[in-house]
């Protein structure tokens, strides 16, 4: 199935690609949002059912509901970790209804959630950034060529203030440049 109604199309199996991604890196830093609010289970809903779309299910209103949720309950997380992680979580659910609209802040769908784990490691880690470049890079290397095609199609991401913010500037940029060959 191809999703129309846009600047471009993109399929269903570009959009598990894009959803994966954004998935795995979710579920790298859920722990720390499920440690520091043991009684809130929404993030991980929404890795749920991003997880569901991922392995083939069709995308349906539990990625929207959980995914607003986990935003939510990011919004409600009493420290900056725990609202990344949260954060993530959500677009891991979003990512099923990326919107193949050329604007800039589609981009954060594809992501924000690697550069919000960059930045939960940057700042477990008494605030080094070296941790949150290197988190990037392996971001970087997780990419296949079709979540970077799909990533091409937008415009550059959204510059921002916030230091997550700028690792996805970081993470954008890395992906859009030829890569050479590594050995």
């Amino acid at each position: 199935m191809t999703i129309g109604s846009g600047d471009f199309e993109l399929t269903m199996d570009e959009l598990r690609v894009v959803a994966h991604y954004v998935l795995e890196s979710a579920e790298e830093v859920l722990p720390v949002f499920e440690e520091a609010n043991p009684g809130d289970p929404r993030p991980r809903a929404a890795i749920n059912a991003a997880r569901e779309f991922v392995n083939g299910a069709r995308r349906t209103k539990l990625q929207r509901i959980t995914s607003l949720d986990a935003h939510r309950a990011a919004k409600e997380a009493t420290t900056d970790t725990a609202r990344l992680a949260a954060r993530a979580a959500g677009d891991a659910a979003s990512a099923a209804y990326l919107h193949p609209i050329a604007k800039a802040t589609q981009v954060g769908h594809i992501l924000r959630a690697a550069a919000s784990a960059a930045r939960v490691g940057e700042l477990n880690a008494d605030d080094d950034f070296a941790v949150g470049l290197r988190l990037i890079e392996k971001a970087r290397q997780r990419a296949t060529p079709v979540l970077i095609d799909v990533l091409n199609r937008y415009p550059l991401a959204p510059t921002g203030k916030s230091r997550a913010a700028q690792l996805m500037t970081i993470l954008d940029a890395s992906l859009r440049m030829p890569r050479q060959a590594e050995g």
